[in-house]
């Protein structure tokens, strides 16, 4: 029992540092975009493809694209940062299975724990592109829009590419949690889907231009 104790504790100081390493990391990204997808698509897939062009515009505007670091979709968005000319991040993460570090990062963290991985995801993101991807995807998917409905973290631009994959999605949303009323109508939109990728620029454009335009004050009139 003393044993696991002390495992357990020695545990809270991993988790830590991933937490300090990532801060200390990431801090100077002010731009970035946080990209989603399945591990398993090849790059001939047709996603595979769009994604590079998501990534590449993205970049030539001077975001910087934030992947899992593994292959697939992710590999998609670095590489796609890469031919844009912007800064391509990868937060890896520990499994068994799928993930290897593709080869498009310039900055590359590894992570242990999703928890911590997931925090930095969301602290250093202007918006999240979700692609085509599994249950990790979805996860990192319902997570962001769990957290902006219940207001704990500021809103964003979620963009969910690829209609066809995610209209069934949307639809059952519609049919059966807003008509269980688990959900409100409103709370559709939280997220975009689309099929274009100068949609998903225009997006998350728009949105960092609003949050960071100057403050208007009300000048006094002099007497």
């Amino acid at each position: 029992m003393d044993d696991l104790r002390g495992h357990e504790t020695w545990r809270i100081f991993r988790i830590m540092s991933e937490f300090v390493e990532g801060f200390e990391e990431l801090s100077t990204i002010k731009r970035g975009v946080s990209i989603f997808g399945s591990a398993r698509l090849s790059s001939n897939s047709f996603y595979y493809k769009k994604v590079m062009e998501v990534a590449e515009l993205l970049s030539k505007k001077g975001f910087s694209i934030i992947t899992g670091g593994g292959p697939g979709i992710m590999e998609a968005g670095n590489r796609g940062a890469k031919k844009g000319k912007g800064l391509s991040v990868g937060l890896n993460i520990e499994i068994p299975k799928e993930q290897y570090s593709n080869k498009y990062q310039d900055k590359r963290l590894d992570f242990r724990y999703f928890f911590a991985r997931k925090v930095m995801f969301v602290k250093y993101s202007v918006g999240y592109v979700i692609t085509p991807g599994g249950f990790g995807t979805m996860d990192e998917l319902f997570e962001a829009l769990t957290l902006m409905q219940t207001g704990k973290i500021r809103r964003f631009p979620i963009i969910m590419f690829g209609k066809d994959y995610w209209n069934g999605l949307i639809q059952w949303m519609k049919d059966t949690l807003i008509h269980a009323g688990t959900i409100s109508k409103e709370d559709l939109n939280l997220f975009t889907i689309t099929d274009d990728p100068e949609e998903v620029l225009r997006v998350i454009e728009e949105s960092y231009e609003k949050q960071h335009a100057p403050v208007k004050g009300n000048r006094r009139k002099k007497d």
